[in-house]
């Protein structure tokens, strides 16, 4: 088997730009494949282009030697663009060799270790009783683990784009308590910080809320600098979960060895692919750190995570946006006009794809009539001026 062409698909679907990738074969066989780092979706465009050069011709089948020569031979090794457009040639490569084989791709990484994937479900609710309710509500149609995002609406006379770590913190950590005393013990309550508090105003935070209120906080500070984030281990007693920027083993490798996080948010479309992903979770595996996969993307995304979260010992919860996306309406990554076939939701669990490959399909056709659509995150300032942390 060869490759005989490679196809990149930027779109913009819901709130971001996705990178679908389809790599053809001269048997017919097509694989599909999602990159990363959407925010610089041309960027990583580039760089598939340039691994489809010399891809062409090659066996598909080949994963783990493919893997190696696009990370390792260009001297200039990694970084998160590189690995990025890695995983989405590493993802078709395993969707071609399962539907070659006629297995599902859970099978060429050992077999399926759980029957079902349990998922977080993620609340868009602001900081307030909106709070309380919507999780309630989640909880009430079987979500059991659910993560809540952070206080960032400006006060009366900010533009949007500003944003004062110390102010959010303090509102954030009192409906966290509330919610906490609504809902009970037994729920999974996290929040997702988006690194962008300091090691201060993250212990502040943790230190505003009783003991046991959160399950997890997500992504606190940034994680460039392992020994910042050791320091601020040792601070709190509140359960870390950290990686999805992550584009290695190696990036993850300090935080498992040093015991700084206790969840792993492992992204199979930064990561490098499920080649790369599955050698993180052997590691997480060995340090009793279990997988909180990130899956922020489409439903190409969705299905690799779940291949993997089926294939691993180590799972607590897999990512779905499906709570928040539906807002976007027939635009949506779940929306069956772009993804004919992709796993389906039984309450809070995926369904694993039984069908050869991934088990998803993409709307090739539409993605040709659909014209690419610059998109930036919004640029966050402090009230003075200075720059803060998107």
């Amino acid at each position: 088997m060869k490759i005989t062409d490679i196809k990149i698909y930027p779109i913009y679907v819901g709130r971001r730009n996705l990178v679908v990738v389809k790599v053809e074969t001269d048997e017919g066989i097509y694989g599909w494949g999602e990159a990363g780092l959407g925010s610089r979706a041309l960027a990583v465009v580039g760089a598939i282009r340039h691994y489809r050069e010399w891809l062409i011709g090659r066996n598909p089948m080949q994963i783990g030697v493919l893997w190696q020569e696009m990370y390792r031979s260009q001297y200039f090794e990694g970084g998160r663009v590189l690995t990025a457009a890695m995983a989405a040639l590493d993802i078709a490569f395993h969707d071609i060799t399962g539907k070659a084989l006629g297995v599902p791709v859970y099978q060429l990484l050992g077999g399926k270790q759980r029957n079902s994937i349990p998922c977080f479900a993620t609340t868009g609710a602001s900081m307030g009783s909106e709070l309380i309710e919507h999780v309630q509500q989640l909880l009430d149609e079987g979500w059991q683990a659910v993560r809540t995002m952070f206080h960032m609406q400006p006060a009366d006379g900010d533009s949007a784009t500003t944003f004062e770590p110390r102010e959010s913190i303090g509102k954030t950590a009192h409906w966290l308590a509330k919610l906490r005393e609504a809902v009970g013990v037994e729920p999974v309550i996290g929040i997702d910080y988006h690194h962008r508090l300091s090691i201060a105003e993250a212990v502040s935070f943790c230190q505003r809320m009783p003991s046991g209120t959160i399950d997890f906080l997500e992504e606190p500070i940034r994680a460039e600098t392992p020994s910042a984030y050791e320091a601020l281990r040792g601070m709190t007693d509140v359960p870390f979960a950290i990686g999805e920027e992550f584009s290695s083993k190696w990036a993850f490798l300090p935080f498992l060895e040093n015991n700084i996080t206790q969840f792993a948010r492992i992204d199979v479309c930064n990561v490098g692919g499920l080649t790369e992903a599955m050698k993180v979770a052997s590691l997480a595996e060995s340090h009793y750190v279990d997988l909180m996969p990130h899956n922020p993307l489409g439903s190409i995304c969705t299905a690799a995570t779940t291949h993997l979260s089926a294939a691993v010992p180590n799972l607590a919860w897999q990512e779905t946006l499906i709570t928040i996306e539906a807002e976007q309406g027939d635009n949506s990554p779940y929306d069956p006009d772009w993804f004919p076939v992709q796993p389906e939701f039984d309450g809070g669990n995926l369904i694993i794809p039984e069908s050869p490959g991934l088990g998803v399909e993409f709307n090739e056709e539409r993605a040709k009539k659909t014209e690419f659509r610059f998109s930036e995150a919004i640029h966050l300032h402090k009230r003075d001026g200075s720059v803060t942390n998107q």
